[in-house]
């Protein structure tokens, strides 16, 4: 194994904020349900002031990087104040610089941006929204769990525009519970004659432990859900969008966090069951923390780590994991900079080119359309 440079490596930094004013039957997240929907001034200081110390933790991991990108995920991290990001965003760029133009981005819910304004997360340097409308459709969005509703959708949206975001993704599930294809078409209408600027779209899946799994709705049938997928790509791209990872589609810059993830770059994490990943000059590690907020609260910050490096078998299955979502694939010299492998030891790689699962170019890492349609089935092979 060839020593690895951090150096060469992104640092992203991901921040979770665990709470929510309802847990959706969905969700699978780690998202805890406040009273009365609403984070007090004291539990939203405590909480960030732990953020603070947990990000101290993780310094030495560093190691010179300044942070490239800082996604804000949850939960509904829109419950938090935008002065108590203010704050936030100062004590930890004190700690480890941000890049200049650092992307940040705040998860949204629309039904929960009553903590203020979107103008005032822009003015405290968030400069990317990403909001969960899930869907357009009323009834949809009862089943789902969500309290917002068509409307509500829309018009945040709108008021993200109108705020001065140039950056707004809208979070869109498809295959939903009694769902047409008339209905899943829509949806993707209303978000792109919102504004959206990126859209992730995927399908609903059904996860343990949620309440969709002890009780299962009615999904839609195969053919409708080949239906939805088809003809909701081919509107995207006749409305210009670039579908550039499995589920995420552009009309700006693709997400500079997403695609650190996607490209095995490396990112801290903080918060409540939040997991980051190093690298080190002796191999790679991932982490998390402690699940729940008041765990992760009464501990100091050293408990909270649960740290496991990646052993060099599971190596090349952590990375094709995240690199061949992308649509266009990653650099081949990236495998080896970013796992300390040499890719002539990866002797599936020629059973996939053969069988037209993967493109057949030395320079490139990437499936072939046909591997795209089988992914799973590619990324077993690296197992």
């Amino acid at each position: 194994m060839a020593d690895l440079n951090p150096q060469n490596i992104p640092l992203s930094l991901y921040i979770h904020m665990p709470w929510c004013v309802r847990k959706c039957p969905y969700c699978d997240f780690n998202s805890h349900a406040v009273p009365d929907g609403k984070l007090s001034l004291d539990l939203e200081q405590e909480y960030l002031q732990a953020l603070v110390e947990d990000f101290k933790t993780q310094i030495d991991f560093a190691q010179g990087r300044e942070i490239h990108s800082v996604f804000i995920g949850g939960g509904t991290p829109s419950l938090i104040s935008a002065q108590g990001y203010q704050w936030l965003f100062a004590q930890l760029k004190a700690l480890i610089p941000f890049q200049q133009g650092c992307e940040i981005t705040l998860e949204a819910n629309p039904g929960t941006v009553e903590h203020d304004p979107f103008a005032d997360y822009l003015n405290v340097g968030i400069n990317r929204l990403s909001i969960g409308v899930q869907s357009f459709n009323t009834e949809h969005l009862k089943k789902l769990g969500r309290i917002h509703s068509n409307d509500d959708a829309i018009l945040a949206i709108q008021h993200a525009k109108q705020a001065g975001f140039e950056r707004v993704n809208v979070d869109l599930m498809h295959g939903l519970p009694e769902q047409t294809l008339e209905q899943a078409l829509n949806d993707l209408k209303l978000a792109v004659e919102s504004g959206a600027t990126h859209i992730s779209w995927y399908q609903l899946t059904i996860e343990p432990n949620t309440v969709f799994f002890r009780t299962q709705p009615i999904l839609p049938v195969d053919d409708v859900l080949e239906d939805i997928q088809e003809q909701g790509e081919a509107y995207l791209k006749a409305n210009g969008f670039i579908n550039y990872e499995v589920s995420a589609w552009r009309k700006e810059q693709p997400s500079a966090h997403n695609l650190n993830y996607w490209q095995f770059g490396d990112y801290l994490a903080i918060g409540a069951g939040a997991h980051g990943k190093v690298t080190q000059a002796d191999g790679v590690y991932r982490f998390q923390k402690t699940r729940l907020p008041k765990d992760y609260l009464a501990k100091v910050p050293a408990e909270n780590l649960q740290f496991k490096r990646i052993e060099n078998e599971d190596m090349p299955f952590e990375f094709m994991m995240n690199a061949l979502r992308l649509m266009d694939g990653v650099e081949a010299d990236l495998y080896t900079e970013r796992t300390g492998l040499d890719l002539k030891d990866l002797q599936i790689l020629d059973s996939l080119k053969q069988r037209q699962l993967m493109v057949n170019d030395a320079d490139i890492l990437n499936c072939t359309d046909k591997g795209h349609l089988f992914l799973n089935s590619v990324l077993e092979a690296f197992l």
